[in-house]
C-alpha cells in the first residue's frame, strides 16, 4: 500500500514535470511572437515617424524636392542630407540584423532598401557615407548591400580625399 502510494506521487510529480515544460513553452512561444510583433511595430513607427516629420516641415520637405544629383546643395542642405542618409544607413543597419535574427518580416528590409535605391547612395555623399560605415558591418552585410544598391558597381577605390563629397562637409 505504501509503494502504491509512492508510485502514485511519482506519476503525478512527472505528469506535473510534464505539463509544467508544455506550459513554459507555449510562453516562450507567446513572448517570441511578442517581440517579433514590438520590434514590426517600433521600426513601421520609425518609417511613420520620418514621414510625418517630413511632411510637417517644409524646408526638409523642399530638400527631398530636389534632385541632388543635378542641383547645387548649400552647405547646410549638404549637411542635412548627410544626416538623413546616415539616418536611412543605421535604420537599414537595424533593420537587416532585426531580420537575420528572424525577428521582423524581409518586407521591413524591403521598404527601406526601395528608399535607398532611389538613387542617393550612387552619389559621392552617399559613397562618402557608406564607406565611412562600411567597416562597421560583417562581410555577409556588405556583400548583400553593395549588391542590391550598386549592382556591382566598384566602390572599394572610392577614394574619400579626392572626393568632392568629402569637402562637402567641411
Amino acid at each position: 500500500m505504501e509503494n502504491t502510494i509512492i508510485l502514485a506521487v511519482q506519476v503525478i510529480a512527472a505528469f506535473g514535470v510534464v505539463v509544467s515544460v508544455f506550459y513554459l513553452g507555449v510562453q516562450v512561444s507567446q513572448q517570441n511572437k511578442i517581440t517579433k510583433a514590438q520590434f514590426g511595430f517600433s521600426l513601421t513607427q520609425r518609417l511613420y515617424d520620418r514621414f510625418f516629420q517630413t511632411a510637417t516641415n517644409q524646408a526638409f520637405c523642399n530638400l527631398l524636392a530636389k534632385d541632388w544629383a543635378l542641383e547645387e546643395l548649400d552647405s547646410s542642405q549638404r549637411w542635412q542630407a548627410g544626416m538623413y542618409i546616415n539616418a536611412l544607413l543605421v535604420d537599414i543597419f537595424d533593420t537587416y540584423d532585426k531580420c537575420e535574427a528572424g525577428l521582423v518580416d524581409a518586407s521591413q528590409l524591403d521598404m527601406r532598401l526601395n528608399l535607398l535605391k532611389t538613387g542617393m547612395m550612387k552619389l559621392p555623399i552617399g559613397k562618402m557615407l557608406w564607406n565611412l560605415w562600411k567597416p562597421t558591418r560583417s562581410n555577409e552585410f556588405i556583400s548583400w548591400f553593395e549588391l542590391q544598391l550598386f549592382e556591382g558597381e566598384e566602390i572599394q577605390g572610392f577614394d574619400l580625399r579626392e572626393s568632392e563629397a568629402s569637402t562637402q562637409f567641411r
